[in-house]
């Protein structure tokens, strides 16, 4: 992978190449482990008994169009067999509805069911309060270079 020449003139001045890519690498998975764990024990703390996979798997079934299993699991990056098994166990805990479509049988259309809602609600909810925290701690709205390698750096792992 060719790595940008900006970057290497602003992080390779402090460390060399390999201590970089440690940090970094360090730095992500951290930061990726603590949010999933926050978020884990908020839903937990509400009463709500979902893994955080499946909590992910209700939110990406809200934001597709056409909900069936397929375009689901793009949206997800995982596999119609993975999707299936998360599906299965939301179906039996009543958090979503699933049947074949009318017109093509071998599609499978899924659902949010009433009790998925508020899973998401609360979900939602604590995404707002951890960007409004981060936001005042960090006075991000002051801080467009971090920002800006934000989005260069979602925009990496969405390709």
């Amino acid at each position: 992978m060719q790595v940008p020449e900006q970057w290497e003139l602003g992080i390779l001045r402090k460390y060399n190449r390999e201590q970089a890519r440690d940090i970094i690498n360090e730095l992500l998975v951290e930061i990726f482990n603590k949010i999933l764990a926050i978020e884990g024990q908020n839903l937990k703390d509400k009463g709500i008994k979902l893994s955080m996979n499946e909590v992910h798997v209700l939110e990406a079934i809200s934001l597709t169009d056409e909900r069936t299993m397929s375009n689901v699991s793009k949206r997800l990056g995982i596999t119609i067999g993975s999707l299936t098994t998360s599906i299965n166990t939301l179906y039996q805990k009543g958090y979503v509805s699933r049947e074949r479509d009318l017109e093509d049988r071998r599609k499978v259309v899924v659902g949010l069911l009433p009790k998925a809602e508020a899973v998401l609600e609360e979900h939602d909810a604590f995404h707002e309060e951890m960007i409004d925290s981060i936001f005042e701690e960090m006075e991000l709205d002051k801080d467009e270079l971090l920002i800006e390698s934000l989005e260069k750096l979602s925009s990496y792992f969405k390709k």
